[in-house]
């Protein structure tokens, strides 16, 4: 056994449940609320785009990297249709220029030629000794001629180049896969949004001692139900990519811990994932918000923030008008403007959904934390 091995052998970190009875503990709180997103802050960073799911090219540490003066971002886009829900059926990975609270659309990231699979969705990238290594989510077939579900890890790599722009991509990887034991492959050929399985959202993390990991969003294989997300990780073993057990389990609360990273503060590791209010089990009234655990390492055990988990929830007034939120090291936040606009409920909802989805960089916020709580400050 090698030294590498012996290191993996050692890494075992056990699940924590994040139960009814937790979650329960957000019945009649107050919770953090961000301003609520107008007409202006809604506004298209392109007229021709709808942006969502948003990270940025980060060192290993997972700090932005400085380019152009700014910084390089990724999000999944696609042409502004009539019905904004068919973005997912759509979308890529393109980059973007940062400057302050202005992004500016560059291109599309990977030659459709070197994409492996129908659709791209969300991931993360890094930059480390001037190589991009860019994780995503590969859905669905190439080339198929009906829709499916059907989720793999894939990651990538290209140079970094002096003006910015990338060089030869490589031949995407699969660089780990659902082992049907702690993880549900997510295969489905027929499904909706917040009901399907999820083998998803790969996110990288370097830990202080130089070990490599990628954490996702799972369903789970050992307590398999209508609601079984759970948060996976993967670990690097030298030549690739081994999977751990889960580090968060919330089987019989809800569906869909989606997007979950990992920041280091104050001598501690924080998780955050986000979740809607919709994939959360009957009986369990929560916001959509962005929710978080922290642990003294990846390891655990998992204390959630606040007691319940909840760190930020949509303002009550507009529960769906933010997205998929995204914490810097520097603990600014960042999200997507989703449905916005206030309900109409005379009409159908499908005939204003256009009117008031945003599909845009939203207003980034700032928390503050301290041990096992957190704190919106602006």
């Amino acid at each position: 056994m090698t030294a590498i091995d012996n290191k993996l052998a050692a890494l075992k970190p056990s699940a924590t449940s994040w139960t009814p009875e937790i979650v329960a503990e957000l019945a009649g709180g107050l919770f953090d609320q961000p301003a609520i997103i107008d007409a202006g802050s809604a506004k298209p960073m392109s007229p021709d785009l709808d942006v969502w799911d948003a990270w940025p090219l980060a060192d290993p540490t997972g700090n932005p990297v400085p380019w152009g003066g700014g910084e390089l971002w990724f999000a999944l886009a696609v042409v502004r249709a009539d019905d904004p829900e068919q973005r997912h059926h759509l979308a890529r990975i393109h980059h973007f220029h940062r400057m302050g609270d202005d992004f500016t659309h560059i291109g599309l990231t990977l030659p459709e030629a070197t994409s492996p699979a129908a659709r791209q969705w969300s991931g993360s990238a890094r930059l480390d000794n001037g190589e991009v290594t860019l994780f995503f989510t590969a859905t669905g077939h190439k080339g198929d001629a009906s829709l499916s579900y059907y989720q793999r890890l894939f990651l990538t790599r290209a140079p970094l180049m002096a003006d910015g722009e990338f060089g030869a991509w490589s031949e995407p990887v699969e660089f780990v896969q659902a082992d049907g034991h702690f993880y549900r492959p997510a295969n489905e050929n027929e499904g909706e949004p917040g009901k399907i399985k999820a083998f998803r959202d790969p996110s990288h993390y370097r830990s202080s001692d130089g070990q490599d990991y990628v954490l996702f969003t799972g369903s789970s294989g050992t307590q398999p139900s209508l609601h079984d997300g759970v948060i996976g990780a993967a670990t690097s073993n030298g030549d690739g990519y081994r999977l751990l057990p889960p580090l968060i389990t919330a089987s019989g609360v809800n569906n869909e811990l989606e997007r979950p990273h990992v920041v280091e503060h104050g001598g501690r590791i924080y998780l955050f994932w986000s979740t809607q209010r919709g994939v959360f089990a009957p009986g369990i009234v929560a916001p959509t918000g962005l929710y978080g655990a922290t642990a003294e390492s990846i390891d655990g055990p998992w204390t959630f923030l606040n007691g319940h988990g909840l760190v930020i929830a949509n303002p009550v007034e507009r529960p769906t008008q933010a997205y998929s939120w995204w914490v810097l090291p520097d603990l600014s936040v960042t999200s997507f403007v989703d449905y916005w606009g206030p309900e109409d409920n005379t009409r159908p909802e499908a005939e204003t959904r256009r009117a008031r989805f945003g599909g845009t960089f939203a207003p980034f916020v700032r928390l503050e934390l301290v041990g096992a709580t957190s704190r919106l400050v602006g």
